[in-house]
């Protein structure tokens, strides 16, 4: 996922982005631990993803403390 369309989302569209994330990349690290994952770098992308999503929705709340 690209950061502008990270940005671009609301608070509420953040937070269900951060919990599908969150989801997937359990699901993954279960597929690896059984020995089913088929496409390794999908965990690193989905990693990378929840981190830009976490690391916008800090911004947003630091931004907001300073006003």
């Amino acid at each position: 996922m690209k950061i502008k369309e990270i940005r671009d989302m609301s608070e509420e569209q953040l937070a269900q982005e951060s919990r599908e994330l969150r989801r997937a990349l359990f699901n993954l690290r279960l597929q690896r631990a059984i020995g089913q994952l088929e496409k390794p770098h999908k965990l690193g992308d989905t990693r990378r993803s929840l981190a830009r999503v976490l690391t916008v929705m800090r911004q947003r709340e630091a931004a907001k403390e300073t006003r």
